[in-house]
Parts: C-alpha cells; sequence; structure tokens
C-alpha cells in the first residue's frame, strides 16, 4: 500500500522535492541548522522524516504519537506486530519511557551510549502499543550521529525510527536508498552522508538479569560479556524466543535483495569451489549471476558482476559494504546472488546474522 501524503508535504522552495519528499541536504553551517530545524518541525507536526545515525537511516516519528507512528507501518508495508526502536538524545530520557530500569540498564548506557546498542526494558503506560508491538517492553537507543542527536534535541521528542526502507529490502545506508523506497510515502529524508557501521543496533534485553541479544549489531556480545563480567546469550529466531518478537529483525524476512541469494559457508577453499559451480551452472541457463565476495575470492572468481565488500580480517567494512552491494546488484536487475560466508567473530557476528536472513532457506553448507 502506498499512503497518500498530506497535501501541504513538499511545498517547500529551499529543498528539492523528489515525488513529493523534501531532500534535506544537510552540509555545515547555516544550511545544516536550517535542515535539521525543518526536519525537526516535520516531525512535530506528526510528519514521517528519515534520517540517518551511525548505524543505516531511521524511518523517525513522534514515539509518543501513536497516529505518527502508524503511519510509519503504512509507509513502509511493515506487520503491526513488529515492535520499534525509540531513538532519544540523551539516557536521562530513560525514565521518561520505561520503568524498573535495572541498575546494569544505566551501566551499559553510560559505556555505549551515544553507539548502536538498543536497550529492551520494560515499557511506561505512555508508550503507544504501535511502538511496542502490543508487547510490555520497550527497546531505546541513543544514536551517535551528530546529525541523529541534533535532529533529538532540536525536536524536543523520542522518536521511533526503524530502518527508513520497504519492509524486508535492504536497510538503507545513505539518503538516495531512502528514496528508492520511499520517495512519495514520506515527508522529508534528512541527508546526512553514508552511514559509518552499516548493519543496525545491537538489541540487549537484561530484563531476567542475565543479558540477551535479541539481534546481533554494531556492539558485539564480547564488547558486552566482557564490561558486564557475564556471558551473553545470542538469539537470532523465533525458534529460540519464543512467537512473539520483542526485537526488530527476528520474525519476518529482512535484508533481501531482489534477486535470490545463495550464502555458501565452510572450509574457504570448499566454499569458493562450490561457488565457481553454481556461477556456471546459473551461467549455462542463461542467467545474470551476481557474486558477493571479500577482495581475497574476487580475485579468484572471474567471471560474474562482482560486489568486493572488503578484506575477510576487516569485518567492520565488510558489514559496512553489505546493504550498498545488495541494492546495487538490484539497480543491475541481477537473476541470482552467490555469497560466501565469514568468521563469525565480533562484528562478524551481524555481517552473517544479515547473510543468512537474506538468504532464506538458500543456504548451502560445505566440507
Amino acid at each position: 500500500m502506498r499512503p497518500e501524503l498530506p497535501a501541504e508535504s513538499g511545498d517547500s522552495l529551499d529543498w528539492p522535492v523528489i515525488e513529493g519528499t523534501l531532500w534535506l541536504a544537510a552540509p555545515d553551517g547555516e544550511d545544516c541548522r536550517a535542515a535539521v530545524e525543518q526536519a525537526a518541525d516535520l516531525l512535530r507536526k506528526g510528519k514521517l522524516v528519515a534520517f540517518p545515525t551511525e548505524t543505516v537511516y531511521g524511518l523517525g516519528a513522534n514515539a509518543l504519537d501513536a497516529s505518527a507512528v502508524a503511519r510509519i507501518f503504512a509507509a513502509k508495508d511493515r506487520p503491526a506486530d513488529n515492535p520499534l526502536i525509540v531513538h532519544l538524545a540523551d539516557a536521562e530520557q530513560l525514565e521518561t519511557l520505561a520503568e524498573n530500569i535495572p541498575e546494569e540498564a544505566w551501566r551499559l548506557a553510560g559505556r555505549f551510549w551515544p553507539g548502536p546498542l538498543t536497550l529492551v526494558l520494560e515499557s511506561r503506560k505512555i508508550v503507544p502499543a504501535q511502538v511496542t508491538g502490543g508487547l510490555d517492553s520497550v527497546a531505546l537507543r541513543v544514536p551517535a550521529h551528530p546529525l541523529a542527536l541534533a535532529l533529538l534535541r532540536q525536536a524536543g521528542l523520542p522518536v521511533a525510527a526503524p530502518s527508513a526502507n520497504v519492509s524486508g529490502r535492504p536497510s538503507p545506508t545513505t539518503a538516495a536508498h531512502v528514496l528508492e523506497d520511499l520517495a512519495g510515502r514520506i515527508e522529508a529524508v534528512l541527508d546526512g552522508g553514508p552511514c559509518a557501521v552499516g548493519v543496525e543496533s545491537t538489541v540487549l534485553d537484561i530484563r531476567g538479569g542475565r543479558p540477551v541479544i535479541l539481534r546481533p549489531g554494531g556492539v558485539t556480545a564480547e564488547e558486552i560479556s566482557a564490561f558486564l563480567g557475564k556471558e551473553c546469550q545470542v538469539v537470532s529466531s523465533l525458534e529460540t524466543c519464543g512467537e512473539v518478537p520483542a526485537s526488530p529483525g527476528l520474525k519476518y524476512t529482512h535484508y533481501a535483495p531482489k534477486a535470490p541469494l545463495y550464502l555458501v559457508q565452510g572450509r574457504p577453499e570448499a566454499v569458493l569451489s562450490r561457488l565457481e559451480v553454481m556461477r556456471d551452472e546459473f551461467l549455462k541457463r542463461g542467467l545474470s549471476v551476481g557474486l558477493l565476495l571479500s577482495t581475497e575470492s574476487a580475485g579468484k572468481l572471474g567471471l560474474g558482476h562482482m560486489e568486493i565488500l572488503g578484506l575477510k580480517d576487516d569485518a567492520a567494512t565488510l558489514a559496512a559494504n553489505l546493504y550498498g552491494a545488495l541494492r546495487r546488484f538490484d539497480q543491475l536487475g541481477i537473476d541470482v546472488i552467490l555469497a560466501e560466508g565469514y568468521a563469525e567473530q565480533g562484528i562478524g557476528v551481524a555481517l552473517m546474522n544479515r547473510l543468512r536472513k537474506a538468504a532464506g532457506p538458500r543456504l548451502i553448507e560445505v566440507e
């Protein structure tokens, strides 16, 4: 469903308009302040504004305005029971939206905020059910991007913001990605350039006294375990967390390009051999093939369109480049994508989580 925008959206003479969506470019100086003020004013009026964070671009609405939040779900074609993350300007706002906050939550906020860590806490009744997915919990974080923080401070309200893409698609890491999916569906996008981390925040539930990562992301399990002095459990599907998702990214298909993606993992030599065989088979069938590879593997496979994510031992760069590569395959109209797996250490856990979700059942293990 493509919702109709209010008549007043897109009538500004100061900013480019893409299919009815304001493109608020935010360079340094006065133009940046003007862009932030315009975006904040729209949020206060109950409109939808996409904005950059250090992870991915978020699609923001006033978290305390149920009707505004409902428009997020319509714009994204997002299932209504998929909870949203609320973005705060600082940790002091925790108590306005959450109650019975454990001491460990304050410690984690002091260590990792601003940053790519989301805390799942007991929700106050002030938070609309549209934000929580009908649960008694709320997911909260303080983003590290300076433009996001400026927007939150200027707006003066908590902002619910899932990724600014059509539900199920690769998350956006540039304003252009946002406009590809949502131009004409939202009032504005605040353009702050490419996102540095490139995968979503880590979602951590500590309500039960034991830290449980519901979605791996920019803060690793190792970092959290070392800081708290206790082991983090990591869950990534409903098989281990129950039927009602407490976090985005657990229940529904996510991060998927338009073409089917096959993920091959195992011993590196065997992975390359299988990728080569699969590539040749698809090419013989007259299909265009996209190869999603590390720098090392790209030098060993010569046919097919390649997207090179980076060096195998640089998981941060691999993760940061993932969504942009998947979107470029979409733009090229590639028929099938073949991807290799990576070591699940540090942020590599989040990288493989996203690749597996993009692949769905097309996961191949080789000896």
